[in-house]
């Protein structure tokens, strides 16, 4: 029996994935890359984005259809609204909440006795048993990067967001486990590590007391690193502002296995915009976090997120995100066009910016970044950086790799003996969220 699982939406989604993907092969399923010879097929849903949505009730239109000629059981979970989740009721064989994972076996046993099987209670947004999900041992896509969830929902209502209502409230994961984790994929040679979760510097703040914070995660991942004397980057997505501590920074700065390279979301550059998306941050808060980065970690990379066009926005609160795409200079942002989200308080706001006005300031703001992003990536040439090479490049005769800043670089190498490992790269040149380099040989010295 084979099974193919699609993954949608952010990290979270692809490490869970990894996670489903072990369940479902102790049932003694194996993976296929072609969907159309599965005998079982999922897919994690991700409410959060329309696009995605669109995506999953075009899936499963495809794989009913296949029903009619042979046999097969689909599935969905992930982030997904209650509204989806009732409609995919009468659509998929099988719907669970991530932490029901341990008992998807139980439910496919079922499926054909009781259809569509799901979870009798409906929708819980407690996160109940989310720590048996936590025990199941994840099924890693990748030999040299790996996701490590340390948290799961979400506590912080953003009008904008979905998230709250897709995958429940905050609920920290212990972190002897965490460390175990990470230490466990070290010691197998992982040299990439990203930990995971919706605001991962709130971590512990939901057992009061009873665990540590963030500041603290890092320290022991940190002095993991100490002592196990092996080269490796952690990295973590995504903090929040609102709980962004000079002491998180601080860490950082101290360890040298914690990557430095900081994605801090600012989703405007405009105070009222970030009251009305109910942020919990004004921007000199956000400037002074900048400010502690850029004094305790100079060398470290800022990315970002941004969301234009949210309901209100003036042509003067946009271009106050300009202007705070100017002061902080981000490497990279992920720019996003808003769309009201089922579920989300916005949702029941008039979507009062033109889609046409949305796309002129994403197109205005992208030209900004690329500016920013060159000009740093210009600072580059002529250095050397540490690279960890992930594959081939688009370019013919070319490995590609990221920085531990993660800027994207390509260098002229056929050998791919070297994917999933550390290497020197003299840049030489640069695009406008690239560069491109040479291989830098370290002669070994005669004794």
């Amino acid at each position: 029996m084979k099974y193919h699982l699609v993954s949608l939406g952010c990290q979270m989604n692809a490490s869970d994935g990894e996670r489903v993907r072990s369940v479902i092969e102790n049932m003694g399923y194996r993976w296929t890359d072609n969907e159309e010879e599965a005998n079982l097929i999922g897919i994690l849903a991700c409410s959060v984005r329309q696009k995605a949505i669109d995506k999953v009730y075009s899936k499963i239109h495809k794989w009913n259809q296949w029903k009619d000629k042979r046999n097969l059981i689909t599935f969905v979970s992930g982030c997904i609204l209650p509204s989806d989740f009732d409609k995919f009721l009468k659509l998929f064989d099988v719907i669970f909440q991530m932490k029901d994972l341990p008992k998807l076996p139980e439910m496919i046993q079922q499926y054909g006795i009781t259809t569509p099987v799901g979870l009798q209670q409906g929708f819980d947004s407690q996160n109940e048993n989310i720590s048996e999900f936590w025990n199941v041992k994840p099924h890693y896509t990748s030999d040299f990067e790996a996701f490590v969830p340390i948290q799961n929902g979400c506590d912080k209502f953003c009008s904008f967001c979905a998230v709250p209502y897709t995958r429940g409230r905050e609920v920290s994961r212990p972190s002897i486990e965490i460390v175990d984790e990470v230490k466990s994929l070290v010691e197998k040679g992982y040299k990439s590590i990203t930990l995971l979760g919706q605001n991962v510097n709130s971590y512990g703040l939901d057992k009061k007391g009873d665990e540590i914070d963030f500041p603290e995660l890092l320290r022991k991942v940190g002095e993991l690193g100490n002592e196990l004397k092996k080269e490796f980057w952690v990295y973590f997505t995504s903090p929040h502002p609102r709980d962004m501590t000079d002491k998180v920074i601080e860490v950082i700065a101290q360890y040298k296995h914690l990557a430095k390279q900081i994605h801090l979301p600012v989703q405007s550059g405009d105070d009222k915009v970030l009251i009305h998306m109910n942020r919990k941050h004004g921007m000199e808060k956000y400037r002074q976090i900048v400010h502690t980065i850029k004094r305790l970690i100079p060398e470290a990379t800022l990315f970002t997120d941004i969301i234009v066009g949210f309901t209100g926005e003036s042509d003067e609160q946009f271009e106050n995100t300009r202007k705070a795409m100017e002061e902080f200079k981000y490497n990279m942002a992920y720019i996003a066009v808003y769309s009201p989200r089922p579920g989300a308080l916005s949702h029941r706001w008039f979507d009062d910016v033109s889609l046409d006005i949305k796309k002129e300031r994403h197109h205005i703001l992208t030209k900004d970044l690329k500016i920013h992003s060159k000009n740093y990536n210009m600072t580059m040439v002529g250095k050397t950086f540490r690279l960890l090479v992930k594959g081939k490049a688009k370019h013919d005769g070319y490995l590609a790799g990221l920085t531990e800043g993660r800027i994207n670089v390509r260098f002229l190498s056929q050998d791919e003996s070297l994917i999933g490992e550390f290497v020197d790269i003299k840049i030489t040149s640069t695009a406008d969220f690239s560069v491109e380099g040479e291989l830098v040989i370290i002669k070994e010295s005669v004794a």
